[in-house]
C-alpha cells in the first residue's frame, strides 16, 4: 500500500514557544486518521502545516514522496493535491451549490463534459439531488456540509483534510454525518487527515487515532487500542477515563508493559489490581484512572473496591450519575441504575483491566 503522507521530525515555534516538538508520521493510501488532543496541543497547527497554510521551523512534509514543506521550501496550497473541509464549511455565499462544488474544476480548466460527469457523481454520492441550484443560505447545516465535502472530493485529491467538520452541527445530525462520512470515505478509499475535539467522532471514523499533548504524540493506535490501553494520563482522560484516585503505591510486580500490578491505596490500605503501561518500581507513587461506566457501586466489601460515600446522584435517562468521595478526599463518578441517597456508604468496584495506573508526578 502506497504511503500518501509522511512527516519527518516536523517542528513549529512561535518565538521561543515550541508548538510542535518533532512529529513523525506516515499515512497510507485510503487510511482515515483522526487527531485528538486538548486545546493548545498543536493539532490545528499540524493540520495547517500539512495544508501549506503555515510554514514549519524544522522537518519535512511529503505527499506521495514529493517534498511539500521544509524550512527552505513551501509548495503553494493549490499545488499540494489536497483539499480541506472547514468547520464553518467556507462556502461562497453568492454562488449556488453547483458552482461551489465545481469551483476547483473551473480553476483547473476542466472540460465541461467531464465537469458535468464529475458533478453528477458527487451529487449522487452525497444525495444532493434537487439542491444544486440553491444558495448556501437556503441549505440546512447538514446539506451545507455535504456540499463542502462534494467540493473537496470532486477533484480527486490525494488527501482530504477535515478541520473539526461537524462541530457546528446539532448532536443528532453530527452522529448521522460522521457515519455517512466514514462510509463514503471508505467506499471511495479516500485518504483522510481529520482533526477533532470529539473522541466519539474519532472512534466512529478513524482507522487510527493520534493523541497529541503539548506538541508531541502520546499515542498512535486503532480506536480500540487507544480506548482499552491508553498509554498516558492525557490519553486516558481524553478517552473517557476522567476519574482519578491519588495516593496509590506500587507493590509489584511490574516487569513489563501492560502487566497487572498490585497497588495499595494509602487510605485504609486498600489493595487493587491495576493495569500499568510503565516499568515502575516498588514503592513508587501511582495515580489511578478509570471510567464511570466501568465502576459499580456495591454495598458489601469485595475485590478491587474502594470505600466511598455518596455525595449526590443525578438522573441521566435510564441511569444515574453518582458522585462519590473517598476517605482520602478524592471524588469521582460512577453509573448506577437506581438513585443513591446522599451520605450512603458502600464500595466502588472497578474492573481490573480498566483500572489504569500511571506514575504520579507532583505538580
Amino acid at each position: 500500500m502506497e504511503t500518501i503522507l509522511e512527516l519527518k521530525d516536523v517542528k513549529k515555534n512561535y518565538g521561543k514557544k515550541e508548538i510542535l516538538k518533532g512529529i513523525n508520521l506516515t499515512v497510507q493510501e485510503g487510511e482515515i486518521i483522526s487527531v485528538l488532543g486538548p486545546s493548545g496541543c498543536g493539532k490545528s497547527t499540524l493540520l495547517n502545516i500539512i495544508a501549506g497554510i503555515l510554514p514549519l521551523n524544522a522537518g519535512q512534509v511529503f505527499v506521495r514522496g514529493k517534498e511539500m514543506s521544509s524550512p527552505h521550501k513551501v509548495v503553494p496550497i493549490e499545488q499540494r493535491d489536497m483539499n480541506m473541509v472547514f468547520q464553518d464549511f467556507a462556502l461562497w455565499p453568492h454562488m449556488k451549490a453547483r458552482d461551489n462544488i465545481i469551483y476547483g474544476l473551473k480553476v483547473r480548466k476542466t472540460d465541461k463534459a467531464q465537469m458535468q460527469e464529475k458533478l453528477h457523481e458527487v451529487e449522487t454520492l452525497l444525495h444532493l439531488e434537487g439542491l444544486l441550484d440553491q444558495y448556501p443560505a437556503e441549505l440546512s447545516g447538514g446539506q451545507q456540509q455535504r456540499v463542502a465535502i462534494a467540493r473537496a472530493l470532486i477533484t480527486n485529491p490525494s488527501i482530504i483534510l477535515l478541520d473539526e467538520p461537524l462541530c457546528n452541527l446539532d448532536v443528532q445530525l453530527r452522529i448521522e454525518m460522521r457515519t455517512e462520512m466514514a462510509q463514503l470515505f471508505r467506499q471511495l478509499k479516500t485518504t483522510v487527515f481529520h482533526v477533532t475535539h470529539d473522541p466519539s467522532e474519532a472512534f466512529a471514523m478513524a482507522d487510527r487515532i493520534i493523541v497529541m499533548n503539548q506538541g508531541v504524540i502520546d499515542q498512535i493506535a486503532t480506536p480500540a487500542e487507544c480506548y482499552e490501553s491508553p498509554r498516558t494520563i492525557t490519553v486516558a482522560g481524553l478517552l473517557g477515563a476522567g476519574n482519578c484516585v491519588r495516593g496509590a503505591v506500587m507493590e509489584g510486580p511490574a516487569e513489563a508493559e501492560s502487566l497487572e500490578i498490585r497497588a495499595v491505596v494509602s487510605v485504609q490500605n486498600r489493595k487493587l489490581v491495576c493495569k500499568s503501561f510503565q516499568n515502575v518500581k516498588k514503592g513508587q507513587k501511582m495515580l489511578l484512572k478509570f471510567r464511570p461506566e466501568e465502576c459499580i457501586f456495591v454495598e458489601k466489601e469485595c475485590k478491587n473496591a474502594i470505600p466511598v460515600r455518596v455525595v449526590m446522584s443525578s438522573f441521566e435517562g435510564g441511569q444515574y450519575r453518582v458522585k462519590v468521595e473517598t476517605d482520602g478526599g478524592d471524588t469521582f463518578c460512577l453509573l448506577h441504575p437506581t438513585f443513591l441517597k446522599e451520605q450512603q456508604t458502600g464500595y466502588a468496584q472497578i474492573l481490573p483491566e480498566r483500572l489504569y495506573a500511571y506514575e504520579e508526578i507532583s505538580g
